[in-house]
C-alpha cells in the first residue's frame, strides 16, 4: 500500500482537520489515545542515562525511514509509553486495532512477503522471543534490523543501538495499575527527553542521532501546539512556533540546546501549562471537540 492510500484509509482522515496523534488510531478509540496512556516503570538497575536516550529515540519519528519516517511513526506509535498502543489501526496493515503486518511493503520492499498477515502488537514489558541478555547482543542486532529492513532507515550508531535497548531491557509493568494520564507535562517530559537525549548523543560523539533527537523535539512541540485549540490561545500558537524555529537554528552544540532547554523551561513551559485546561489536554474540552468532529463526518 502507498502513502496515500494509507493516509486515505487512516481515521484521521475521516475526521477532517485534527491531531496527528490520531492518525493511526481506530475510530472510537480517540478519547482513549488522548487522555490514557500505559502505565509503565523503568528498572533503575540499567544504566539510567542510557535508558533516558533510548526513550527518546524510541519516540523519534526520524529514527526510522521511509514510508513510516515521512508518516511520523516512531516506535512509540504501537509501543506506547515502551508497552503496546492496543488502539493502532492502519488499513492494509492491520484487521483490527493493536495489530500490525510489519512484512508489508508499505514500510519496506526488503521485508514484504507479499501477504496480509497482521500480528498482534507484543507488550515490551512482557518476555518475548528476543533474548535481553546484554551478553548476547541478540536485542541489540534485532533493534538494528528492524530499523534498517523493516522500516528502511539509516543505519544507526552503536550508541544509538545501545540506548535502544537499555531503554527496551528497563520497560516493565508497574505494580498495582496498568494505565496513567496523558497530558500536557507528558508531552512536556518527552520534550524535554529528547532535548536531553540529544546532549548525552552529544557526550557519546554522536552528532547524527543528536540531530533525529532535535528533531523529534520539535515534532513533540508541534503535538502540543495542536491541542493547544481555540482563538483565545493564538499567543500560545505563536510562541510555540518561534519556539520551534530557534531550535531548528541551535546549532547542534551541547551549550546551545542547553540554552534552548533552559529558556523553554523559565518562558514558555509555566505559560503552556496555566492555559491547559482551555486546551484539548482538559478531558471537557477535548469530548466536545471529539463531539464536533463526530457530527461534521459524512
Amino acid at each position: 500500500m502507498g502513502l496515500s492510500a494509507a493516509l486515505a484509509a487512516a481515521p484521521h482522515a475521516r475526521h477532517g482537520p485534527g491531531l496527528a496523534a490520531l492518525t493511526w488510531i481506530a475510530p472510537g478509540r480517540e478519547r482513549e489515545v488522548l487522555l490514557e496512556q500505559p502505565a509503565t516503570c523503568l528498572n533503575p538497575a540499567i544504566a539510567p542515562e542510557q535508558v533516558r536516550i533510548g526513550q527518546a529515540l524510541f519516540n523519534a519519528p526520524d529514527l526510522f525511514g521511509g514510508q513510516a519516517a515521512r508518516a511520523a511513526i516512531s516506535c512509540a506509535s504501537c509501543h506506547t509509553n515502551g508497552r503496546r498502543n492496543p488502539a493502532f489501526f492502519l488499513g492494509g496493515i492491520s484487521d483490527e486495532p493493536g495489530s500490525a503486518d510489519v512484512s508489508s511493503s508499505f514500510f519496506s520492499l526488503a521485508r514484504s512477503d507479499r501477504r496480509f498477515d497482521p500480528k498482534p502488537i507484543p507488550d515490551l514489558a512482557l518476555p518475548g522471543k528476543i533474548d535481553h541478555d546484554p551478553a548476547t547482543g541478540a536485542l541489540e542486532r534485532f533493534i538494528r534490523e528492524l530499523i534498517v529492513e523493516e522500516f528502511s532507515g539509516r543505519e544507526p550508531s552503536p550508541q544509538q543501538l545501545s540506548a535502544l535497548a537499555s531503554y527496551v531491557r528497563a520497560v516493565k509493568a508497574c505494580p498495582g495499575r496498568t494505565s496513567e494520564r496523558r497530558s500536557l507535562a507528558s508531552d512536556l517530559m518527552l520534550l524535554r527527553s529528547s532535548i536531553d537525549g540529544a546532549l548525552g548523543l552529544l557526550g557519546q560523539h554522536d552528532p547524527v542521532g543528536a540531530a533525529v533527537l532535535i528533531k523529534a523535539a520539535r515534532f513533540r512541540l508541534g503535538l502540543i501546539d495542536e491541542r493547544m485549540a481555540g482563538p483565545k490561545l493564538a499567543a500560545l500558537h505563536k510562541a510555540l512556533l518561534a519556539a520551534s524555529l530557534r531550535l531548528a537554528q541551535v546549532p547542534v552544540q551541547r551549550a546551545d540546546l542547553s540554552g534552548w532547554l533552559t529558556a523553554f523551561d523559565r518562558n514558555l513551559a509555566p505559560q503552556l501549562l496555566r492555559h491547559e485546561r482551555q486546551s484539548l489536554y482538559d478531558p471537557n474540552r477535548l469530548e466536545l471537540w471529539l463531539a464536533a468532529g463526530r457530527r461534521k463526518e459524512p
